[in-house]
């Protein structure tokens, strides 16, 4: 089996945050000289082309030059875990085949940021949660959450089960812009999920009220995220 080099971002629910968190780390390796690409291995909700997709804000935000297909070489357009929204289209997808299209990618960069679907409990393929994939590619993960109320259960559940399948945890960045304004609760979030569950809080990402671009969230980044612990688990992985 082939070592994959990179990160795989996951999240404890869907709309957390992944693809804002994953664009602005992938923007800030590459203002540091890092060749990182991006990869979002499966998506649904939107098909290619009209510049919302995840992958093509990953695009845009980090300053990758490929085309959407060769980053999203499955996209799929009902809003449904991405196994249901492709059966919907008529595919039954393996983890072989979302693998296999991947290799290309992990041939070009020397680090990818890899964006998954939802949570790590998401029904990937046919054969394959979103878990399988990272456990195939065996990479570590980097846990994007809320920064608000629920997000330590939601964030010990996904690191409890990413370690059920020895997969090794970089660390955890809390979104402000995936929570409630105001909440109380995300001033001591992160130091309960430090405390209970083993975890390292890398950052807490801003929200970001403007115009999103690579070198506003390259900027969010490095103020916001311990970005040191990632570049450290990209360089010692794999062991």
């Amino acid at each position: 089996m082939k070592r994959w080099r990179g990160l795989f971002v996951t999240g404890t629910d869907t709309g957390v945050g992944k693809t804002v968190v994953t664009a602005a780390i992938a923007a800030a390796l590459r203002e540091d000289g890092w060749i990182a690409g991006v990869w979002k291995p499966v998506q649904s909700g939107g098909l290619l082309g009209g510049g919302t997709t995840d992958a093509e804000c990953l695009l845009r935000w980090s300053g990758v030059a490929e085309r959407p297909e060769a980053i999203a070489p499955f996209s799929y357009e009902a809003p449904l875990a991405p196994m249901l929204a492709a059966r919907l289209a008529g595919v039954k997808l393996t983890l072989e085949e979302v693998v296999a299209a991947g290799a290309p990618l992990a041939e070009r960069y020397e680090v990818l940021l890899i964006e998954g679907a939802g949570g790590v409990a998401v029904p990937l393929a046919e054969d394959a949660l979103v878990a399988d994939l990272i456990a195939e590619l065996r990479v570590p993960a980097l846990i994007v959450a809320r920064a608000g109320l629920g997000t330590i259960n939601h964030t010990l559940l996904t690191a409890a089960y990413l370690r059920q399948r020895h997969i090794p945890i970089a660390g955890v960045v809390l979104n402000d812009g995936a929570s409630a304004s105001a909440d109380p609760s995300a001033v001591t979030n992160a130091e309960l999920i430090e405390q209970y569950g083993g975890l390292k809080v890398l950052g807490r990402f801003p929200r970001l009220d403007g115009a999103m671009n690579r070198g506003t969230l390259a900027h969010a980044a490095r103020e916001a995220i311990q970005l040191g612990q990632i570049r450290q688990a990209l360089a010692d992985w794999p062991a």
